[in-house]
Formats: C-alpha cells, structure tokens, sequence
C-alpha cells in the first residue's frame, strides 16, 4: 500500500494552479485536528506494518500465480477508474463556499459502497458531515484510512482547462493527464486507492488487512469539526482496533522508493 508514515506533507500543489493555503488567524484549531489524528498513530502504524499477516498474493516475493489474477484487473480497469476519478471532480465539494458538500458526501458514500465497504454512514457535525466506513476482509489486521472530499475554490481564468470538466489533456513529456480541481489534490489519490480494491475484488482476492474509513469535508478550511467525527463512540471503537492510519498522496510512489 505504500509508505504511510510521512504525515505532514497534507498540502498538494494543484496541477494547473499553485494556490498557498490561507492562514488561519483568529481560529482556535481543537486538540483532536486531523493532523493529531494522524501522527498519534504514526508510531503504531510502523509497528503495526511489521506484523500484519498478509494473504500469499500481498506477501513480498509471491508466488506470480498469486498476483497474476490481479494485474490485468487493473489494465481492464484502467478505462472506468478514469472515469470514476473524471465523475468525482466533476462534482464540486467547496467546504469554503458551502457549494455541493451534500451532493459530494452522499458521492463518496456511494463510491465506499461499490469499492466493497460493508457500510458507509454519514456522520453529522456542526458544520460539513463527515463519512465514516468499514471493510470487513476477515483479515487479523486492521488499517485505518483517511480522506476528505472537500477541495478548494478554483478561479477558471486561472486555469487552461475548466477545472470542474474533468477534461483528459495531452501533455508534452507526460501523455494524457486529467485535469481539475482535485486531481492531485486529493481526489486522484483517492480514487487511485478505492480503484486498487475494485482490482483485487474483481480478481477474486480480499484485501490484505480490514479497514476503517474516516472522512472529513472541511479539511481546506482547517478540519474545524474533524474531532466530532472521530470523538464519536463507534468510531473511536473502530479505531481502536487499528494498527495505524493511512492517507493516499501524490507522492506516495516517490516517497516509497
């Protein structure tokens, strides 16, 4: 799944536009943000990863017949998990502006749902609700997995493509890229993520370790309602089984290597 333990690195450069996030002056960030939920299992995370007991498929050094049966899943795949990723920017989920956060939370839902999660609820905060999900594999292990489904405001004057077209480009020196507002940030990982579990279901195969989803729609405006959705009794329940937390990056092949 890659390397998980970098957490700091949450803000991505947009591919067309390189917006700095806004200060957050005058706002009292609570205890229990994102950011002290992710590093607060980092340290459990790297133990954790030690000692999962992964299926022979997911094992360093499998067997090919092992992992045959999922590769061309994903080469017979690559066309609708464009166009999931294309769908999902096409929605615009603007936390900032309150602009389609109901249409993107009930999206992700859906999204969980098809990709194999077993339940996926919204959790209701005083602000953007949040998701929280789980995925049973039968697995002795337990990941938990991070998201937000908000982006920021887009300026198309600023940008070569509209950014809410999800428009398939060619670009020199990198052949056909997606283009819009969340492609790198963070929708594209996201969705590169929940395209790895269509694979691995679509070839008959579980995945290596059960996961517990936690989803938020305020993470560009600051997370300011993030503790509600994790400080809730039957999430913190779930959590706790985990034996580290995960956030999908644009860098996650980078930092793997």
């Amino acid at each position: 799944m890659g390397n998980g333990s970098n957490f700091d690195q949450f803000r991505r450069e947009e591919s067309e536009v390189n917006n700095s996030e806004p200060s957050a002056a005058g706002e009292s960030i609570p205890a229990t943000d994102r950011r002290a939920f992710l590093q607060g299992a980092a340290a459990s995370a790297v133990a954790g990863a030690a000692a999962m007991a992964w299926p022979n498929w997911a094992r360093a050094g499998a067997p090919a017949s092992e992992v045959e049966a999922i590769l061309p899943e994903i080469a017979k795949r690559h066309g609708e998990s464009v166009q999931r990723l294309q769908h999902w920017i096409q929605q615009p989920s603007i936390a900032a502006e309150n602009r389609g956060m109901t249409e993107g939370c009930d999206l992700m839902m859906r999204m969980l749902r098809e990709a194999g999660f077993g339940q996926a609820t919204k959790v209701p905060t005083d602000g953007q609700p949040g998701v929280f999900a789980t995925l049973d594999a039968g697995a002795p292990k337990t990941l938990g997995l991070y998201y937000m489904y908000d982006v920021k405001q887009a300026d198309p004057a600023e940008w070569s493509s509209p950014p809410f077209d999800a428009a398939l480009v060619d670009k020199p020196g990198l052949g056909k890229v997606v283009i819009g507002r969340g492609a790198v940030n963070q929708k594209g990982p996201e969705a590169s993520f929940l395209a790895a579990l269509h694979a691995i279901r679509g070839a008959g195969k579980k995945s290596p370790v059960n996961l517990v989803f936690v989803a938020e729609g305020e993470e560009e405006i600051g997370s300011p309602h993030f503790p509600q959705v994790v400080q809730r009794p039957e999430v913190q329940a779930a959590l706790k089984k985990c034996s580290g937390i995960f956030m999908p990056t644009a860098s996650q092949g980078s930092m793997a290597k």
